[in-house]
């Protein structure tokens, strides 16, 4: 199956606005520094080290390789480049290239290979280095014979998929048959979540690859990459899968809950890091196999509220599991209220609860730029509405495409279209499901669809403008705020509190160390009435300022007896154990989920 939309690469796209400054906080914090301070990276296996040999170097540079490129660093490349190359020095005769003795292949967990594979492919989307595609070979016709003669296992198992998209990237350019049995292979024996559906439904009472949340995020695609191969619907099942994990285990942010593995629905079970990374990385994959807006809706809910909640404002640190009732950030020594995780995972550092996010995290923010365009057949679909420019030829044109906005913040975008000679093309506009009503070029328009403009294009500006609509989403027995593309939140006065120590040779310095937050304000509210005002600021210091957040909505309030969860000094109650107001009502200024990491999001509505 052809893709609908094909991506464009780091050399067509530039990201602008907030996005670019996200993008240079990401480079300045732990991203862009994990090769100099953080021995899993910086001494791996990987480049002739000690340290590290699976996961982490290949998770670092998926992200770390778009990021460089898109920000045309040349530092950022250059050590990019170092890795890649002792990678690719490092590939033995007869093409296995994961760092490991002869002796210990039979023990090897492939999904570092299905993952270091993709990362070349990045690095030849960012680069076009001639040696990629022999080496991608390579590694792949040596792993069909081992696959041949053992079957995989672990979390090469679980997630299988990610094998083919390697795959499919050099069957398109030097297609021959064993890439094709390889993949079906792949497929008939790695996991499949979707038929042990009745098994998902309860949380988890111990740990499980089945109801391992970041597994389902990526599991997601498994379709969409197949059906590369093949004419299956690259949607269908993952949209039914998706609601359904969204039923028995749903979050506020229309994502799935996972501490690491799946927890319920309340707002005091988490969900992990790494799982919203990969989570935005598969809707990004299923929304280039289909016109369907909705992958992309998803997507932007992730990338404008998950995925920022969980990463301090500098980027230098990170939580492993967040949640959307989290008035403390603080450990419950040995005592942990999470699903599987361990009681420090929502603290933000370093490595909590394990250093999987702490590598794998960096993928979603440069992946989520490079998706704010895709070339279509006959054009260039403007796939998601973030501030970023396009540089592209079409029919003999050069072709500049500005995306200037403060889009999620505001409700107006502004796509500039310069040609250099008068050009026939369709420009596909993404009209989110999530806007009550919208307008282009002051003509209204069907929400939840691709807007086709198709003309000559010279020199032209196209002007969208959305109607949000603020509402109350009930939430089992509670509710939640959202407006547009923004979950709202009740925000806590924050102190943070640091930690430096080492552990396990691991050390926790600042700006990389550890941190506890505790509230300094107060939290036990109820939402007293559904009259919402909606304000803005026009202080800009960061899309996800915590001290000045672009917007917000006020809020009639009631304190209540929320109470913490029994046993536990540091853990909201998941339910109120009681809703009678005991304050007079006040007026709070809810802000946009990621700028609040205190926050309330899931509250009771008082009656009338």
């Amino acid at each position: 199956m052809k893709r609908l939309f094909t991506p464009f690469t780091t050399n067509e796209i530039k990201p602008h606005g907030w996005l670019k400054d996200q993008l240079i906080i990401q480079a300045k914090g732990l991203s862009g520094n994990l090769d100099k301070m953080w021995p899993d990276v910086r001494d791996s296996s990987w480049i002739g080290g000690n340290k590290d040999g699976w996961e982490r170097v290949p998770y670092w540079l998926d992200g770390f390789i778009p990021l460089a490129y898109l920000l045309d660093d040349d530092d950022m490349k250059a050590r990019a480049q170092k890795y890649i190359d002792a990678i690719i020095a490092g590939q033995k005769e007869d093409g296995w290239i994961c760092p490991c003795s002869d002796e210990q292949r039979k023990g090897y967990d492939m999904w570092a290979l299905f993952l270091l594979l993709k990362v070349l492919i990045v690095y030849y989307d960012s680069t076009k280095d001639e040696r990629i595609e022999e080496v991608v070979y390579r590694a792949l016709k040596q792993f069909s014979k081992f696959n041949n003669q053992q079957t995989i296992f672990n979390w090469g198992h679980a997630r299988w998929y990610e094998c083919v998209i390697s795959i499919a990237w050099i069957y398109a350019r030097r297609p021959e048959e064993w890439m094709l049995s390889l993949a079906y292979n792949l497929e008939a024996g790695g996991m499949d979540h979707a038929k042990v559906l009745d098994y998902l439904k309860k949380p988890a009472t111990e740990w499980t690859f089945q109801k391992h949340v970041v597994n389902l995020a990526m599991y997601l695609k498994a379709d969409a990459v197949m059906s590369m191969l093949d004419n299956r619907n690259p949607e269908q099942k993952a949209d039914k899968f998706l609601k359904f994990l969204q039923k028995y285990h749903g979050n506020v942010n229309e994502y799935f809950n996972g501490d690491e593995c799946l927890p319920g629905t309340a707002p005091i079970k988490g969900t992990e890091l790494c799982g919203v990374a990969e989570a935005m990385y598969s809707y990004e994959v299923i929304a280039s196999m289909t016109k369907s807006t909705i992958w992309m809706d998803r997507c932007e809910r992730l990338a404008f509220n998950a995925f920022p909640a969980t990463v301090s404002e500098d980027m230098w640190t990170h939580q492993y599991d967040q949640m959307s009732n989290q008035p403390f950030c603080v450990g419950n020594g040995d005592k942990s209220h999470f699903c599987t995780n361990g009681p420090e995972s929502h603290i933000f550092g370093l490595e909590p609860n394990f250093g999987c996010c702490t590598a794998n995290f960096n993928q979603a923010f440069p992946k989520f730029a490079l998706s704010t365009y895709m070339k279509a057949n006959d054009g260039i679909a403007v796939t998601s509405l973030a501030p970023s420019s396009l540089s592209t030829v079409i029919n003999g044109s050069n072709v500049m495409v500005i995306t200037d906005t403060l889009y999620p913040f505001r409700d107006s975008v502004s796509i500039k279209v310069e040609c250099d000679k008068p050009t026939l093309f369709t420009l596909y506009i993404r009209i989110p499901s999530f806007v009550k009503s919208a307008k282009v070029n002051g003509v209204n328009v069907k929400v939840g669809e691709y807007y086709a403009l198709v003309q000559e294009f010279s020199s032209q500006v196209v002007d969208v403008k959305f109607e949000f609509e603020t509402k109350l989403v009930k939430r089992g027995k509670m509710y939640a705020i959202v407006r547009g593309p923004l979950t709202y939140t009740l925000p806590v006065k924050e102190r943070w509190e640091m930690r430096e120590y080492e552990r396990n040779g691991v050390e926790r310095k600042f700006p990389y160390c550890d941190y506890y937050i505790y509230p300094e304000s107060e939290w036990q509210y109820a939402i007293a009435s559904t009259d919402f005002e909606y304000v803005e600021n026009d202080e800009y210091k960061c899309a996800f300022s915590t001290s000045a957040p672009l917007c917000g909505i006020r809020v009639k309030v009631k304190k209540i007896n929320w109470g913490l969860l029994d046993g536990f000094e540091y853990v909201p109650a998941a339910l109120p154990k009681s809703v009678k107001p005991i304050g007079d009502e006040e007026e709070i200024t809810f802000v946009p989920y990621a700028c609040a990491k205190l926050r309330m999001t899931e509250l009771p509505l008082l009656k009338k």
